[in-house]
């Protein structure tokens, strides 16, 4: 199906904006949310995680992180410079799952090697990203849905981004499904070192489209540039790069 190049809102009838590969677009104006390929309405729970740090307290947060952790270098929140800092609403996928699995193997760090068979049941609320994209690290952002609000555009910063969806649900049920199979794969490892059987079964409770905060940090320290995402509903670091520190 061919993707609309002009659509406008169904609720207000303003302009939807959107980039080439975009699935679901939200209007900036009365924020409901539409389905770009018909320009249909979005039938699904569209949530919102709000940012509670303003630019300010967005240094704040920054220095903390460089002054914690002894691998950092002890002169760093004195000698770095922020370049850029700039807060993105990323649209997720938020995936409520049962998901079991069912396997067979051989464990072979005993000899004779013994043949074992057991179970892995687990419940999720599995994220993802649904924006083509890699680096972000998804597996590490513990999103804390407790949280959420039905979303509302006039909750968001005049200064921040909002991306739009690349990933439609059914994309992120399968993506989901992927994933958990091979995490549970990699934690079958720890009972088993070859697989015989395995069997996975995912039943899906829930799927919520979530836009969440996120700073992105660019800073400098003795002539290089490092990133550092950092979560903005909680306040914590997702992932930073760490400049070498000589003892």
């Amino acid at each position: 199906m061919a993707v609309a190049q002009n659509i406008r809102c169904s609720h207000c009838g303003a302009p939807v904006e959107f980039k080439p590969g975009e699935l679901v677009a939200t209007c900036k104006y009365c924020g409901f949310t539409t389905v770009i390929e018909t320009g249909a309405p979005f039938k699904f729970e569209h949530s919102l995680l709000l940012n509670k740090y303003n630019l300010a307290q967005a240094d704040e947060l920054i220095k903390r992180w460089m002054r914690s952790g002894f691998m950092k270098p002890s002169d760093l929140a004195r000698k770095s410079k922020v370049l850029e800092k700039n807060l993105v609403y990323l649209p997720f996928w938020v995936v409520s799952v049962e998901a079991k699995t069912s396997y067979k193997g051989v464990f072979e760090r005993i000899s004779p090697p013994i043949v074992k068979d057991g179970k892995i049941q687990k419940a999720y609320n599995w994220l993802v990203l649904a924006r083509e994209a890699a680096g972000f690290p998804t597996r590490e952002y513990d999103v804390p849905l407790h949280g959420k609000i039905p979303y509302d555009f006039r909750k968001i910063e005049g200064f921040a981004k909002v991306l739009n969806s690349e990933i439609d649900r059914e994309e992120a049920l399968e993506l989901t499904k992927q994933q958990i199979e091979a995490h549970h794969r990699y934690l079958l490892k720890q009972d088993v070192d070859k697989i015989i059987e395995i069997y996975t079964e995912i039943n899906v409770e829930h799927a919520v489209y979530l836009h969440a905060p996120v700073w992105f940090v660019k800073y400098e320290y003795k002539g290089k540039t490092y990133q550092l995402i950092l979560d903005g509903a909680a306040g914590i670091s997702l992932k930073g790069d760490i400049p070498s520190s000589k003892f």
